[in-house]
């Protein structure tokens, strides 16, 4: 007798028990430490929504979250507003010109995201390379490190490229042919960027915001080290609680709302980014 074996199983068994292992279980334990409270008895498992509680009452904590939604919420401005123009010369250029330039945005990401981000240290700190480039024209003794451009800085540095990428492939998809027609029935330069070229684009920036703005929300390193421990962001928070201070209940559940705020943004983004399409159908 022959053991037949399910495709389709074959293929996804292994990504099926890789996710379950590594995504679905810690979540599950999430949650159940989110829920639950440390008694007496290590064995008991007392039930409770204290956690919470104290989340939701703790101006500070409200106070940090507010604090990483908006340097997130002014990363990916940012992002957007310096890598839509680097993604439209990229889609521009043509043949290996364009993939010089795709390769020079790539390579940095190539290192590792701390070791950048400790190289930043040295670039801002007073005597570094930005110092000295600012005292040579007049401005002596200033020191960029441990403050809020360094930690807006280091997030845009860090995730602008995921940007650019996807606005780049929506670019880089679009028909030149519908340029060519808004040129025929008389549109100039500017009214058929603002008419064909932004609305078709619109697909890789919300992309692009989503890519951006999720990581940087929950961000703790960047913020850790170029904002010297000053700059408290809700990953510090969650860090800070699982690490330090061993509370791991209260950080399950201030990671519990975080991602809930996660899940909702990414269904807001893909809200928006499905309503043009059925406007324009």
């Amino acid at each position: 007798m022959k053991l037949k074996i399910n495709p389709f199983f074959f293929m996804t068994g292994p990504y099926l028990i890789w996710i379950t292992a590594m995504i679905v279980i810690p979540m599950l334990l999430i949650v159940l430490y989110a829920f639950t409270i440390e008694g007496n008895d290590v064995a008991t498992i007392q039930f409770s929504l204290d956690n919470f509680v104290r989340f939701v009452t703790d101006k500070t904590f409200l106070f940090v979250v507010g604090k990483s939604l908006w340097i997130a919420f002014l990363t990916t401005i940012i992002c957007i507003i310096l890598g839509y123009p680097i993604a439209y010369i990229i889609s521009k250029s043509r043949g290996r010109q364009s993939l010089i330039l795709i390769l020079l945005l790539t390579l940095p990401t190539w290192i590792n995201m701390l070791v950048r981000t400790y190289a930043w240290m040295g670039i801002l700190q007073e005597g570094g390379v930005l110092s000295n480039l600012l005292e040579m024209i007049g401005i002596p003794g200033v020191s960029l490190l441990y403050t809020d451009f360094a930690v807006a800085l280091g997030m845009v540095y860090n995730f602008l490229p995921f940007m650019v990428l996807q606005i780049h492939t929506s670019l880089a998809k679009m028909d030149n042919s519908l340029l060519e027609a808004a040129s025929d029935l008389g549109a100039n330069k500017v009214q058929s960027f603002l008419r064909v070229t932004l609305p078709l684009s619109m697909p890789g920036v919300v992309s692009g915001i989503t890519l951006v703005f999720l990581p940087a929300v929950s961000s703790f390193f960047i913020p850790k080290l170029l904002g010297g421990g000053q700059y408290v962001l809700v990953g510090n928070v969650i860090e800070n609680q699982f690490i330090t201070a061993g509370k791991w209940n209260f950080g399950s559940a201030i990671s519990l709302i975080m991602a809930i705020i996660i899940i909702f943004s990414m269904w807001l983004t893909r809200k928006i980014e499905v309503q043009p399409r059925k406007e324009e159908n």
